[in-house]
This record gives structure tokens, sequence and C-alpha cells, in this order.
């Protein structure tokens, strides 16, 4: 799906007549929660989509979804989610750890299928990956598990010096992925410059920190935060010419060096099929969390020549892609 194709299928939805809507008032409702914006979404909504179909339910004929968009506002989540429990809908899927933890506060008999990118168990949504437990499952792809190996990448693309961390102080997976990337830096002798932004201003501030440091790169620890803000932090850092390595694809088409990690879209296709799964009557405590399968290495060589790096031909050889 096209995002100019899926805003108007959005905005065609939401300009509905009363009457029309109350004549699909049988159709099951899935709620929609985000912490994004729909814009920047349409791929992930696209892929989500796609699982749906792949169960049997298309969007409009056989289902309604209810999109609420926080914007990047957190805090108005609860609210969000609140309203979407009161809409009755069949099911939630809540797309983020945020997103979930809103979602489960909220209700504890609504089914929630989620999509994000933290440890479901070390954040608390879930008491086990095979069992759940309680109205709530989804797919992940893991993030933190990771760091080690866009550690090792990025030690040989930038053999020497030291390497800067980017994380949200605020998130709730954040400590747990700083302790992966540490005991991954000890393993090899790399000293880690931590430096936290989890505002506009803090952001602009941590990277001209980083850029100070004299550190030769820097390793981006996913949060929705850095997600949603992906288009100005691959401009800051171009700005400041620091290599920079991210998690999902998305930063790399965004104009990002490199990034190494599970396939986002992949995770919310997953999700979707979990979300059909649900309306034809499977519970989510006995659905097992979908953990990533697919993963993807993409280099951008038109933004390593413009920080005048030369990327090591093993490299590119072992990359999923190579934007040139």
């Amino acid at each position: 799906m096209r995002r100019r194709d899926f805003l108007g299928v959005l905005s065609g939805a939401a300009a509905w007549p009363f009457g029309a809507r109350a004549q699909q008032a049988s159709i099951p409702v899935i709620g929609y929660l985000s912490v994004g914006a729909a814009d920047e979404r349409a791929h992930l909504i696209s892929a989500f989509h796609q699982g749906l179909s792949e169960i049997g339910f298309v969007a409009g004929r056989d289902v309604n979804i209810e999109y609420r968009w926080a914007g990047a506002q957190f805090d108005r989540l609860p609210e969000l989610a609140r309203e979407l429990v009161g809409r009755k809908v069949a099911v939630i899927l809540a797309a983020s750890d945020f997103a979930a933890r809103a979602a489960k506060a909220t209700t504890t008999s609504t089914p929630i299928i989620f999509a994000i990118g933290s440890d479901p168990i070390n954040t608390g949504l879930v008491d086990s990956l095979n069992r759940p437990g309680a109205n709530m499952t989804g797919a992940t792809w893991i993030s933190s598990e990771l760091q080690s190996k866009r550690l090792e990448i990025l030690r040989e693309l930038i053999p020497s010096g030291q390497i800067a961390i980017l994380r949200n102080p605020k998130s709730p997976d954040g400590e747990y992925a700083t302790g992966q990337l540490q005991i991954a830096a000890s393993r090899i002798g790399q000293q880690l410059l931590a430096f936290n932004a989890s505002n506009d201003a803090e952001l602009h501030e941590a990277i001209a920190n980083i850029a100070k440091s004299g550190a030769k790169a820097v390793l981006v620890i996913n949060d929705p935060f850095f997600n949603i803000r992906r288009h100005l932090l691959v401009e800051l850092v171009a700005r400041y010419r620091i290599p920079t390595m991210y998690d999902l694809r998305a930063f790399v088409e965004a104009g990002g060096l490199l990034n190494y990690g599970a396939s986002q879209p992949d995770t919310y296709r997953q999700a979707g099929i979990y979300v059909g799964r649900v309306l034809k009557g499977e519970k989510p405590a006995d659905l097992p969390v979908q953990q990533p399968t697919k993963f993807e290495f993409v280099i951008n060589l038109k933004t390593a020549k413009a920080l005048g790096l030369t990327v090591p031909p093993t490299l590119i050889a072992r990359a999923d892609e190579v934007i040139e």
C-alpha cells in the first residue's frame, strides 16, 4: 500500500457518514494504538494489513479499524487507550512498548496484540514468551538482543577510537539494552560513552556533545522517540559528520549510514496475523510471543562517501542491501 493510498483510506474512513457506520455495526472493530503519526507509519500499517489479509481479513470489508495516534505525545496514550476500550473494540493492536503498557494498564479483558522492539519479559508485558498469560501477546523484533552484532559491525567499519551510544533515559528497555552493549564492549575492550536524549532540545545537545567528545561513531539504542524523529536524527549526525549505526532500515532509507536488525514491517505483519487469530476466537494467553526470523543489514554508500568513509568489501558482501 502506497503512502498516498493509505492516507486516503484514513481520511475516507473518517469521513464516513453515521448511517454508513451503522450499517457496518456487525463488523468487528480493531483498535490501533500508536505513539506515532499516520504519515510516518504508512509502511508499518501496510505490513499490518498484509498480515490481516493473510488470515482472511480485509479492512473495510471484514473488519473496521479505529486508529488512535499520540503524535509523539507519550502522555496521551492512556487517554487514547481508554477511548478504544470505551469503543468496545474486539482487539487492540499496540504499536510500541509505550502503547502496550498503556493498553495493559487500561484493560484486563480486551485482547491486546503488541508490535514492539523491546523484550516483553524484561519490560513486564508478559510472563513468558511461550505462555504470555492474561490478555496480551504479540510480536517483537527484540532490538536489544542484537546490540553485540551492531557493535561488531561498527567496529569493523571504524577500527579504533571511542564509540558513543545514544539512548532515551525514559525508555523501559533502555537500561537493559545499555547493559547488553556494555557486556559486548567489554569482551572486545571497547570503551563506550553514553549520551541521553528524551526531547528535541536534548537530542540537539546530545549530538553536539558526541561530536565534542571525540567519539568516532555512535550507536543509537532503539526507542520510539528516536524512530519518530529519524529524519531529524539523521540530519543532526550528518551535520556533525558522525558515522551512525541504527537498528531499523527506515533510518538508512532516510539517509542514515547503516543498520542491522530484525525487520520491523515483518513484525507488524506477524502482529496482523495474531489479530486475525484472536478475531477467530483464539486467546492471547495461548499464543506465544513471535520472535524475529527476518533480519536486515543495509549500508548507505552515498552517506559513507559524504562522510569520507571507505566501507570494507567484507561488509559490503555481507549486506542484504547496499544503497548507492
